[in-house]
């Protein structure tokens, strides 16, 4: 028996549970097979009566009793646009704590929405240029900023700054300037790849006056995301500094329909053990895909 979990890294804000069990649901039915949604974190702390009276789930007990029921498969489907250290470092360690209860089940983690190692694909690029053409209001090409949350690993960086080379293509003669930038990073030089921060780049000539689209490179609402979030946040603290800049944000790049015709090739995909992200066999050392 096999289960498969739709898994994002887990908000305490209910907008981002609401959305992974949407986008599972909606999975279910396009892919013909039940699609679990379930965080690594944080999520089951939120009040059930936040969340329509159904308690969220994180993957380490949802797959656990899953495996205690008799699944000898877990296909973990990421949330997520890259390789993140969640999924990398904290995901393993999890399953591997699974597989020392039940060392018949085999774990399969599926490719992130970007595989910058396989072939060229512009479906989320195109989704974020919908956006940016849905949000923009003048009849001036306005400057575009793609923005991410800002991670310490250089491979979700390089995720970023192919989507904004992918976005400035794509929207060429419709934006002015395309440039991909950070929400937040930690301190260091040696985190110095996420740089532009959206607050200084809000700041430089070319984006501190006229129309700016921030591009939300982000999957679900949640602190940082949405009408109250940090990206808000920074973008009315810009426009204070810069009485001749108007910003304005596009919807969410994980709330687009067409996210769902790359989740399911990734699933296909883990499925036919054609392309994964991490194997890890029954009772097995585990392997890169």
């Amino acid at each position: 028996m096999r289960s498969v979990f739709l898994v994002d890294n887990g908000s305490l804000r209910p907008g981002s549970t609401l959305n992974l069990r949407r986008i599972a649901a909606a999975l279910s039915e396009r892919a013909g097979m039940p699609v679990e949604a379930a965080s690594l974190l944080h999520s089951n702390k939120v009040p059930a009566e936040d969340l329509e009276g159904e308690a969220a789930r994180t993957l380490g007990p949802a797959a656990t009793r899953r495996a205690d029921e008799g699944s000898r498969e877990i296909v973990v489907l990421p949330f997520f646009f890259g390789p993140s250290r969640a999924l990398t470092g904290y995901l393993p360690e999890r399953m591997a704590t699974l597989q020392e209860r039940h060392p018949e089940v085999h774990v399969r983690v599926a490719t992130p929405l970007v595989d910058l190692f396989g072939p060229v694909d512009l479906r989320l690029a195109r989704i974020l240029r919908d956006g940016v053409l849905e949000t923009m209001t003048g009849s001036t090409p306005p400057a575009v900023a793609l923005v991410d949350h800002g991670s310490p690993i250089p491979e979700v960086t390089a995720v970023r700054n192919v989507l904004a080379g992918q976005l400035a293509a794509l929207l060429e003669g419709q934006a002015d300037r395309v440039t991909a930038a950070s929400m937040e990073r930690r301190d260091g030089d040696e985190y110095r790849f996420n740089d532009p921060l959206l607050e200084n780049l809000l700041d430089q000539p070319g984006f501190n006056r006229g129309e700016v689209v921030v591009s939300m490179l982000f999957l679900s609402p949640g602190r940082h995301a949405g009408a109250e979030g940090d990206v808000a946040g920074i973008c009315q603290e810009a426009e204070k500094r810069n009485p001749g800049l108007t910003t304005a944000m596009t919807p969410l790049a994980g709330e687009h329909p067409d996210i769902l015709e790359i989740l399911e090739e990734r699933l296909q995909q883990a499925l036919d053990g054609r392309s994964f992200l991490l194997d890890l066999p029954a009772g097995g050392i585990p392997s890169p895909g």
